[in-house]
């Protein structure tokens, strides 16, 4: 069973570390606004309560034993935590003010983030943002950032983070290409169609279309006819049916609810990441920090409404082709004859 600490033990604690880090019973008693005398009684107690000796005592000095420099670290660790809650504390009573740097990859910063910054700052109208957009790594302590928008999960242990919305990456074609060319039932029909790529600015890579099919993931990357390195321009180039191709839903969702895309093997379709807000932990106590975190829920929300929109228009898809039989992910595909109006062969 653990024992509760006591306020009187915790007393020596503190004592005992202030003593360590000066050197001295009247440099701690002096920090403290207490007398020498006062420190060293309430440093013996602590020795007594511990059966351990935490310095050994000369006329001319005060030097830690090997147990006291063990302990030392400990309570220093101790005191900064205790630290930590009063500079919280404090911080909840601040408005946010000054300036909060905000980076994000260009879509999730241009479509999502840009649009919600007008509401953040009706809210705190001392704020002011500083929103850069770039779709590479950016170093939050090097450039002074104070929060990050990363996809994907926190590899920097030196960073804090909360996870957001899941980031699901779809497969959509427009209504007149589906129309002329037919829709794939099964990710391997993409074979028989048009599909069209993204490829990464800062590696040169082409994007690896995932699915899930039964309870298996497959992943390739298709023989595309076209190919661009920016994500809007793939969404505009499958509107003016251009083929298939894969966008991540929030950037699709609004092209969806105009009609101009449709989802394609929406069945099939996995989350590939999470939306993910980052930032040093010399930040965390900052209330620009704190309201933007608490902000983000709203611009991030699970689950997402363009998902949301999506999913609606695969289910219209499917109420309104009854002549097409529904097959479950993973189920062997029927053969096709020639007279049903198939997909055309490459």
């Amino acid at each position: 069973m653990t024992e509760q600490i006591t306020l009187e033990r915790l007393t020596g604690i503190v004592a005992f570390a202030r003593a360590a880090s000066h050197g001295s019973f009247t440099a701690a008693a002096r920090s403290l606004s207490v007398s020498p005398s006062a420190v060293s009684k309430t440093i013996q107690r602590l020795e007594q309560q511990l059966g351990l000796r935490l310095f050994t005592r000369t006329t001319r000095s005060l030097v830690l034993t090997p147990e006291g420099r063990e302990m030392q670290e400990r309570a220093l660790h101790l005191l900064r935590a205790a630290e930590d809650v009063v500079q919280s504390a404090a911080a909840a009573r601040s408005e946010p003010s000054g300036t909060l740097k905000i980076a994000a990859p260009l879509p999730i910063g241009t479509r999502l983030l840009a649009p919600a910054l007008p509401e953040f700052r009706r809210r705190y109208p001392k704020l002011k943002i500083d929103l850069r957009l770039n779709d590479r790594f950016v170093n939050l302590v090097e450039e002074g950032i104070d929060v990050a928008i990363r996809l994907g999960e926190l590899a920097d242990s030196n960073l804090m983070s909360r996870g957001f919305a899941p980031v699901r990456v779809s497969a959509f074609a427009s209504p007149a290409y589906l129309a002329a060319r037919g829709t794939p039932r099964t990710p391997e029909d993409l074979r028989d169609h048009d599909c069209v790529n993204f490829r990464y600015q800062t590696s040169g890579q082409l994007l690896r279309w995932t699915f899930k099919v039964g309870s298996r993931t497959v992943d390739f990357t298709p023989d595309a006819a076209i190919v661009v390195d920016v994500s809007d321009a793939v969404v505009e180039v499958l509107a003016a049916g251009g083929g298939i191709g894969m966008a991540a839903s929030w950037i699709a969702g609004p092209y969806v609810e105009r009609g101009l895309l449709v989802p394609v093997l929406h069945a099939f379709s996995v989350d590939r990441s999470v939306i993910t807000a980052v930032w040093h932990e010399s930040r965390r106590a900052s209330p620009n920090v704190k309201a933007f975190i608490a902000f983000l829920a709203e611009v991030f929300p699970s689950p997402t409404p363009w998902d949301a929109t999506i999913a609606a228009s695969a289910l219209q898809q499917v109420r309104t082709a009854p002549s097409l039989k529904r097959r479950e992910p993973g189920q062997p595909r029927e053969p096709r004859h020639p007279s049903t109006g198939g997909a055309r062969k490459a």
